[in-house]
């Protein structure tokens, strides 16, 4: 289902499976596919029902994005049969969370459903940014408006000149988890908010999750190093032809350096060296995904209820 405008790695078989196996918390799955005439398939709709309420596989706290995959041209087609599923079942309402603005679901669930004589609601949920990656590194500058531009110069030359660093990326899935309490370590001590996300429960979910997806040569874990110690950390996921930047910390004692923005940076350099074409900063309105050229795109949730 590459071919669908909404596919992402957040929709991936394997990251799916990983979500289930440690959040599945008495839910029930219900997905269901829709087959094409030459033996493939035309839609997947990964969904689960917990009591009365059904909604997407995942959950916005650990999925950026979700949504159904529908191959182009098969849209009305499958959301009236995604209608008809639904009339089969028992619920109360139908939750779907997480869905990019430009999603054919927003386009074509809102009044198909009102139209069966369902309530809908179209609810705004968060932000998320993103940049077209250039050839270069030096065109990439040029994308930046003169102010971050100047900002980011001034600050990798600070680095340069008051400190002994380097960045560098780890891939395979033993040096990969190797290294990983590192970053946790620096993600939790870096704000206050991350520290009271990572519960036993999502640390569960994001070790093994990246086992996972190192084991597929997906993902990109980044440091920084000053002075031999690690200032600075990136998780990072190539799918589809982009990087995207999940999760990351860094050492508060050496935010003077910008440690953390400069290693996004770093990440941002890299994946133009490697030929990706667009560099996702994924949801939040964080201030440095617009400095380092992100343009935000909207996320919303659609809700569905039975009259």
């Amino acid at each position: 289902m590459s071919d669908s405008p909404v596919a992402s790695i957040f929709l991936s078989p394997q990251w799916q499976e990983v979500w289930w196996e440690n959040f599945r918390d008495g839910r029930e799955m219900v997905s269901f596919s829709v087959p094409s005439g030459d033996g493939g398939v035309e839609a997947l709709a990964s969904l689960s029902r917990l009591d009365n309420a059904i909604g997407f596989v995942g959950a916005p706290d650990t999925f950026d994005y979700n949504d159904f995959l529908v191959r182009p041209g098969f849209e009305e087609a499958f959301y009236g049969t995604l209608l008809d599923v639904l009339e089969c079942w028992e619920w109360d309402d139908v939750r779907l969370d997480s869905l990019i603005e430009d999603s054919p679901t927003l386009v074509h669930l809102p009044d198909m459903a009102r139209n069966r004589g369902y309530s809908v609601e179209v609810e705004y949920e968060d932000v998320t940014s993103g940049v077209d990656l250039p050839s270069d590194w030096e065109q990439y500058l040029g994308l930046l408006t003169k102010k971050n531009r100047h900002e980011l110069r001034r600050k990798l030359r600070r680095l340069d000149s008051q400190t002994e660093w380097r960045w560098y990326c780890l891939t395979s899935p033993g040096e990969v988890m190797e290294s990983f309490d590192s970053f946790l370590s620096l993600m939790r001590v870096s704000r206050t908010d991350k520290e009271e996300y990572m519960t036993p429960e999502r640390e569960r979910f994001f070790r093994a999750l990246t086992r996972r997806m190192a084991e597929l040569d997906r993902v990109r874990l980044f440091y920084m190093e000053i002075d031999g110690a690690h200032a600075a950390a990136s998780l990072c996921f190539d799918y589809g032809g982009a990087r995207l930047l999940y999760n990351s910390g860094y050492d508060p004692d050496l935010s003077y350096y910008s440690v953390g923005l400069l290693l996004h940076a770093m990440c941002v350099r890299d994946a133009i060296e490697q030929g990706l074409g667009y560099f996702d900063f994924l949801r939040g309105p964080e201030p440095y995904k617009a400095h380092l050229g992100g343009r935000q795109k909207s996320l919303y949730r659609v809700v569905v209820k039975r009259n």
